[in-house]
């Protein structure tokens, strides 16, 4: 339970550092280009780690956040996308050890997801005009290189803190 929470609370403390720090370590002329979404990043090693359910959950709610803090535009866009592509990564790559190489493609196939959602949901909506290939080279490309190495950074620590809980939560159904 606790290390649920610890995680809850770093999953809110990475959601306020892509909004208040995160805007200071990005050079001026990428301020357009770059939309962080850290939170996301560890959401995936949830849902790899952990429980795709439980990255269902968390990314229906973060964005929500999302949706709400930044991009008042459309609610639900934001929720309905980290939620649906966590949950799908999770079908897809669910395993409590896997290596490197494949949390790092889990990360590049993840952000490469959300952004052409979210892209596709704002051109259903008429709320873009731009061409794929704009927003291609635009923003999610330095989009996919941020969240890369951004997820390069946190792997061990977050590997380390997933497993714990997934021994915690083994050892609890055992006990039951």
């Amino acid at each position: 339970m606790v290390r649920r929470i610890v995680l809850l609370l770093l999953l809110f403390l990475v959601f306020i550092c892509e909004s208040t720090i995160v805007p200071w370590l990005i050079p001026d002329v990428l301020h357009t280009r770059l939309i962080p979404h850290l939170a996301y990043i560890l959401i995936l090693f949830v849902t790899v780690y952990y429980h795709r359910h439980t990255a269902l959950v968390l990314g229906l709610v973060f964005g929500l956040l999302h949706d709400v803090v930044f991009y008042g535009d459309m609610i639900g866009a934001y929720s309905f996308s980290m939620g649906l592509s966590a949950y799908v990564l999770g079908l897809l790559f669910q395993s409590p050890r896997a290596p490197y190489p494949l949390m790092m493609t889990v990360v590049l196939i993840g952000s490469l997801l959300l952004d052409n959602m979210l892209y596709g949901l704002y051109l259903v909506f008429g709320l873009t005009r731009e061409p794929y290939s704009w927003a291609l080279g635009h923003y999610m490309f330095p989009n996919l290189l941020l969240h890369f190495i951004f997820a390069l950074l946190v792997f061990v620590p977050v590997r380390r803190q997933l497993e714990k809980v997934a021994k915690l939560r083994k050892r609890a159904a055992e006990d039951e």
